[in-house]
C-alpha cells in the first residue's frame, strides 16, 4: 500500500465519492474462533494495523494492538480474541462521502475503519494512506502482498 502508486485516491480522486467507491473490497478476515494467541501473531506483521472477526459475512468485531491484554499467564494465549473486539466507532456505512470519512479518520488520529451495510455485513476495509490525503486501493493491497520486502 505504497503511498506512491498512481491508483491511489487522493484527495483530487475524493470528490464525488463516496466510502463505497475506495474501500478494499477484500481485506482479510479471521474467524470467530480466533484466540489471543493468534491474534498476537497476527499482528507480527507489521502492516497489519485492524483484524476483522466475522462470521458468515457479518462483522463481530474489530481488533487493533492495544485491544489486547497482557499476557499474565500461559493459557491466557487459548483466551477467545472477541472478548476484546470493538465495533463501536471502528464502522462506517458506505454512503458516507470519502472526503467526510477522511476527516473523521484524521481527526480520531486513526487510519483504519470497517465499512459495513446497515445489518452489519462486512464490505470491506477503509485505510487511510500514511500521507492522510487518500486511501489504499485493492491493487495496492495486491501489490504490498506480492512485495517481498518488509
Amino acid at each position: 500500500m505504497s503511498d506512491t502508486r498512481s491508483d491511489a485516491l487522493d484527495l483530487t480522486g475524493l470528490l464525488g465519492r463516496t466510502v463505497g467507491d475506495v474501500v478494499v473490497r477484500l481485506p482479510k478476515t479471521l474467524p470467530p474462533t480466533l484466540t489471543v494467541g493468534q491474534a498476537r501473531a497476527a499482528f507480527g506483521d507489521d502492516h497489519v494495523h485492524m483484524l476483522l472477526v466475522t462470521d458468515a459475512g457479518r462483522l463481530l468485531g474489530t481488533l487493533v494492538r492495544g485491544d489486547l491484554p497482557v499476557l499474565r499467564e500461559e493459557a491466557d494465549v487459548a483466551e477467545p480474541a472477541l472478548r476484546y473486539a470493538v465495533l463501536a466507532g471502528r464502522t462506517i456505512a458506505p454512503d458516507v462521502p470519502a472526503e467526510d470519512a477522511r476527516q473523521l479518520l484524521v481527526a480520531g488520529g486513526r487510519r483504519r475503519v470497517a465499512v459495513v451495510d446497515a445489518d452489519g455485513r462486512l464490505l470491506g476495509l477503509l485505510c487511510l494512506q500514511r500521507r492522510l490525503t487518500g486511501f489504499c486501493s485493492d491493487a495496492d493491497v495486491a501489490a504490498r502482498a506480492a512485495d517481498p520486502r518488509p
